[in-house]
């Protein structure tokens, strides 16, 4: 069952443009924004909403900063260089840095895969000649992930779920995203977790190939969510008219991506460092807007939470539904 606590709709929050205008802001009467984000499949809704000029139509002007480790923008948005953490920013790290500073985020989206219907959103990727087939293979082998604490984490999870032990039998390689398939080609390592659109590249390119699809789906929770979309509440309660639009922005280019995937992925070519033909190739994520979030989605991020309290990394138990954003959140305070 969904929710009950609602932003308003999307045609509500566009009659925030108006009123927006009249705020402050640059001399065209926009008002700024800070973003951090990465270049994965699971922040399209953002691509989406700066090609289609969705921002810019709800009186907004996005700052934008890239990074290629999750950490880092986790860590932007706890130093506040940064108000809003895009779709895709690491939720297994958001939580541990709640952690740490209580009271520092709210997400309002969850980015993953899942299996029915087919969302692919992580791959074990090998050369095509390898012997790996899945994680139970990866004895006395040596695997690449994203850098940080969140994937390393749920790497050595997988291991641990496959028989093997990650400190021992595996060697886990932090690698940014870039770096993955040449990686595997060059045998820099024999295998990498990776997030899309590496695994589809890696399935279309001659010479390398997905072994596994969709890991943690399997082994931790289907639908699986890596990825969240994310405010600081000193955004939320310094602008909460502002936090609301962004909001309901990013809603409106999830609901245009899920509803016309191939229609919109042009844009990972130029956010994502892809060429044509791989674009062609890249596999549909499973993305989730404020409006759509309900109980299984939030367990299922649950899920990865509890991982990273099993794995000894937090250090004490969180329920993402404390942390999940609401209505009243964005309420204009008097």
């Amino acid at each position: 069952m969904k929710r009950t606590r609602r932003i308003p709709s999307i045609v509500a929050a566009a009659a925030l443009t108006a009123a927006l205008a009249g705020c402050s802001g640059d001399g065209d009467g926009l008002e700024q924004v800070t973003m951090a984000w990465l270049p994965i499949t699971q922040t399209m809704p953002l691509y989406v909403a700066l090609e289609e000029g969705l921002f810019e139509e709800a009186g907004l002007e996005v700052e934008l900063t890239k990074f290629e480790n999750p950490n880092q923008i986790v860590d932007s948005l706890t130093a506040g260089q940064v108000e809003v953490g895009a779709p895709g920013t690491a939720a297994g790290i958001t939580m541990l840095a709640e952690a740490k500073f209580p009271g520092t985020f709210k997400f309002f989206g969850l980015q993953g895969g899942a299996t029915e219907p087919q969302r692919i959103n992580d791959a074990l990727v090998t050369v095509e000649d390898s012997p790996i087939r899945s994680f139970s293979d990866l004895k006395g082998k040596s695997v690449g992930t994203l850098p940080g604490i969140q994937w390393e984490t749920i790497t050595k999870h997988l291991v641990r779920e496959a028989g093997l032990d990650p400190e021992r039998d595996v060697e886990v390689v932090p690698l940014g995203v870039s770096l993955h398939i040449p990686s595997v080609v060059n045998g820099d390592v024999d295998a990498t977790l990776s997030l899309e659109p590496v695994g589809s590249v890696a399935d279309d390119e001659p010479g390398t190939r997905r072994a596994q699809v969709n890991p943690a789906e399997q082994y931790i929770a289907d639908p699986f969510y890596s990825g969240a979309s994310v405010l600081t509440t000193d955004f939320i309660e310094e602008r909460p008219e502002v936090a609301r639009t962004v909001v309901s922005v990013l809603d409106r280019a999830t609901k245009m991506i899920n509803e016309d995937f191939e229609g919109h992925k042009a844009v990972l070519a130029e956010y994502a460092a892809l060429d044509e033909r791989q674009v062609k190739v890249v596999a549909q994520p499973q993305l989730r807007g404020f409006e759509d979030l309900d109980e299984t989605d939030l367990r299922s991020y649950q899920a990865l939470v509890d991982v990273f309290r099993e794995e000894g990394v937090l250090g004490k138990d969180l329920d993402v539904n404390d942390y999940v954003l609401t209505s009243e959140d964005l309420e204009q305070k008097q």
